[in-house]
């Protein structure tokens, strides 16, 4: 009996002890695949950081307008009796661009100038005869006035007679025709416009935080949606001494060569306005920095160790910078970053302080400082 109940005993333990081992063994693998997982290498894209030239730059957005540009029209009303240009022209100051019928005025500016002639050989001969005594001072005096009178009279007419006629105040390009032969005119109706295009404004406003960085003189680059690929610069010519209340703006105005004439006024352009000196700043793609409520963060990689198969092992080392502005698709770093650091550029998601890493820049994000938008 007591032999039996032994090896019962034995049996168990043995039993027991297979069960014990068999579990310690795959708690042992488990772990050691968790291990193998958790210093898996990772795949990522990155770049060594360089410095570029960097120039610091305020962009806003502006509109366009004519050094010189007026709806042209005449002060006085009439009939269209003689159209002297076509839409589209180009025209020079004083060109005559439009008559309006004015036989009344013309025949009325006759009669006055026959009437100041008369006044004029009265005066004369009075005058004479006032040498020899025969009339009095008082009568030449009176005549006097009256050619005055009369000489205004037909200055004052021949100004309503010149306002028949319409004549280009500056040297510019014509708009569209809005008026006909034989068509009657009220006065102040506008018959075409006039716009001056080389050169032409861009005006545009900036926070008034921006005042300290503003100066005449400043250069200017503008693009407009008509011609995407060109770049228009300019210099700031003026500053509005006068800070908007309402939106805490100030408006700015620079000028922009346009010999091409492809600026026209209305035009909506982005602008780009140079402030300080250009410096060398460290450049990353925007896609490096990873933000977070503790700060902005970038991944550089280390080559410490070896690998299993005896190559250095690369490894991922977290580190906290100090970004400042942003242009395209770069950023620049004031701090936290050397030159020729070797960056990850994508893939930060799976990082984390010491995990090996792979390079792969099959596929690299963007790093264009002007990037320009293509249609597909």
């Amino acid at each position: 009996m007591i032999k039996r109940m032994l090896i019962m005993l034995v049996l168990v333990g043995v039993v027991l002890g297979g069960l014990f081992g068999f579990k310690g063994f795959v708690n042992g693998k488990i772990q050691e695949a968790m291990a193998g997982m958790a210093n898996a290498p990772q795949t990522v894209s990155a770049a060594k950081a360089t410095t570029s030239h960097w120039q610091p730059t305020i962009d806003a957005v502006g509109s366009l307008r004519a050094v010189r540009g007026a709806e042209l029209s005449l002060e006085v009303p009439g009939v269209v009796e003689e159209i002297l240009f076509q839409s589209g022209d180009e025209v020079q100051a004083g060109q005559i661009l439009l008559r309006l019928r004015a036989e009344d005025e013309l025949a009325k500016l006759q009669s006055l100038e026959a009437m100041a002639q008369i006044a004029q050989i009265t005066y004369d001969r009075n005058f004479r005869l006032l040498k020899s005594q025969t009339i009095s001072q008082a009568v030449v005096d009176s005549d006097e006035a009256n050619l005055r009178n009369a000489r205004a009279q037909v200055a004052q007419q021949k100004a309503i007679v010149d306002k028949k006629t319409l004549r280009a105040p500056f040297a510019g390009k014509l708009g569209l025709r809005q008026v006909d032969l034989g068509q009657y005119l009220a006065a102040g109706s506008v018959i075409a416009t006039l716009q001056s295009l080389d050169p032409i404004f861009v005006d545009f406003l900036l926070p008034q935080q921006a005042v300290a960085q503003l100066a005449v003189g400043a250069k200017v680059e503008a693009r407009v949606d008509a011609f995407p690929d060109r770049v228009f610069t300019g210099k700031v010519t003026a500053i509005n001494p006068k800070v908007e209340t309402a939106s805490r703006n100030i408006r700015v105005r620079a000028t922009l060569p346009n010999a091409d004439q492809k600026l026209l006024p209305g035009m909506f352009a982005a602008v780009q306005l140079e402030t300080g000196a250009a410096e060398r700043l460290i450049t990353l793609p925007q896609t490096a920095v990873s933000y977070n409520p503790y700060g902005s963060l970038v991944y550089l990689v280390d080559g410490k160790g070896n690998g299993s198969d005896g190559k250095p092992q690369l490894t991922a080392r977290q580190v906290f910078v100090t970004t400042g502005a942003t242009r395209g698709d770069q950023v620049a770093i004031l701090k936290g970053v050397a030159a020729g650091d070797m960056v990850v550029t994508s893939g930060q998601m799976k990082l984390r302080n010491g995990v090996p890493v792979v390079i792969d820049n099959s596929v690299v994000p963007k790093n264009d400082p002007a990037p320009k938008i293509v249609d597909h």
